[in-house]
């Protein structure tokens, strides 16, 4: 989502502020006088601190750094290896590995409450065709979601917060987590306890929708859910039409019955995607195939519409096989392409880093962002502590 030859900002900054004064952010006391000036002073700090010459050369170095040699999910070894080489600069404590390849450190009093940052870290199996300085070195690989720049911009609160520590009121955790792309870290890292006392959680990803120095999200529902599925529908012989099952017939209709579900029983207003993306069979011109398999994708924004958009698409495959007298079998789960749930942003969370974002950008860089289809497997976290995703 990041152009190459830019380089990431401390866009982090503004979701850990409201830690070193949190009284000062909430609705009845944020405009006394007294917390304005203790906040002012605060942004006046980190600002300075983020902004040095050699802050941002350095985190622009670690992004060229991690861009040049990319990494896919639960490979991540070198990648992790620079965070810790620079947490062990900074002082800051971590463990290792986590979910494999994962990083989580910790900066603060060490006391409640804890509020946790992440950032991912794995590449995509792409090939890098622009020629320019720091292309990636790894043939077929790429940072081209900009993981490269989450990384740096973690690092880079890290080292802010390392500075400032004996000023925060709290604990921040920093998630430094694998396999975004393959859908499957965020859950792994939960299953190793990283939210462990963990009060609230944030998370970004850089944007090419907006210019530097904006900060976009919405309240409630904000990524879809992504799931996946595959049907197999069985067959017979063609050259005997009324002694045998036709799966081509069965699978044509489905396919077909499983549109009609998106455009004549879901309401318009309640954004819903489904895709038939693959089709496949064994056989020749004169046989009809034993089986016929095909599959694709589905996403929603409601966690009450994705499952219900899951269970009728089940309802449809197996109802129309029966039609033809066939047999279906549908799956929904796999490694490959695990589900992911919709990524739905408290409320409360987002109100409160929105307001700490207008502090540092600027209440005109703050932007109202439309609901959008991709998925995160930041939902994961979301599932299991307050929190809320920002552009």
């Amino acid at each position: 989502m990041m152009g190459p030859k830019n380089h990431p900002r401390l866009t982090l900054l503004p979701i850990f502020l409201f830690l070193f004064h949190p009284t000062c952010l909430s609705s009845t006391t944020y405009q006394t006088k007294e917390c304005s000036n203790q906040t002012s002073s605060l942004k006046s700090e980190i600002l300075e601190l983020a902004n040095t010459p050699n802050t941002v050369k350095w985190m622009k170095n670690i992004r060229r750094e991690i861009h040049e040699y990319p990494e896919l999910a639960y490979e991540e070894f070198k990648t992790s290896s620079v965070i810790r080489r620079e947490l062990d600069k900074l002082g800051v404590v971590y463990q290792w590995p986590v979910a494999k390849t994962g990083v989580v450190a910790k900066v603060g009093s060490g006391f409640a409450p804890f509020v946790a940052l992440r950032a991912d870290m794995d590449a995509l199996p792409i090939q890098e065709l622009v020629d320019w300085d720091h292309k990636s070195k790894v043939d077929g690989k790429m940072h081209a979601c900009a993981h490269d720049a989450h990384v740096a911009m973690l690092l880079g609160a890290a080292k802010i917060l390392q500075e400032m520590k004996d000023k925060l009121k709290g604990t921040v955790v920093l998630i430094f987590q694998p396999a975004e792309e393959k859908g499957t870290g965020a859950k792994d890292m939960i299953q190793e306890n990283v939210l462990e006392d963990v009060e609230a959680i944030f998370g970004l990803h850089l944007a090419s929708l907006y210019p530097l120095g904006v900060v976009a999200s919405r309240p409630g529902e904000f990524l879809a859910g992504y799931g996946s599925f595959k049907a197999k529908i069985k067959g017979g012989l063609a050259g005997t039409p009324q002694r045998c099952l036709d799966p081509i017939l069965a699978a044509s209709a489905s396919v077909i019955s499983l549109q009609n579900i998106i455009s004549r029983e879901v309401d318009p207003l309640d954004s819903q995607v489904l895709s038939v993306a693959m089709i496949q069979s064994e056989s020749g011109h004169e046989l009809t195939p034993d089986s016929v398999t095909f599959g694709g994708t589905y996403r929603a924004f409601s966690k009450k519409s994705f499952n219900a958009l899951r269970n009728r698409i089940e309802e449809v495959i197996k109802g129309q096989a029966e039609v033809y007298r066939c047999s279906a079998e549908v799956e929904f789960f796999g490694e490959e392409h695990p589900t992911i749930p919709p990524t739905t942003n408290d409320e409360r969370i987002y109100q409160l880093a929105r307001k700490v974002s207008s502090m540092i950008v600027g209440e005109e860089n703050i932007k109202l962002s439309p609901i959008v289809t991709g998925s995160e497997d930041f939902a994961f976290y979301l599932e299991k502590v307050p929190g809320s995703f920002f552009f």
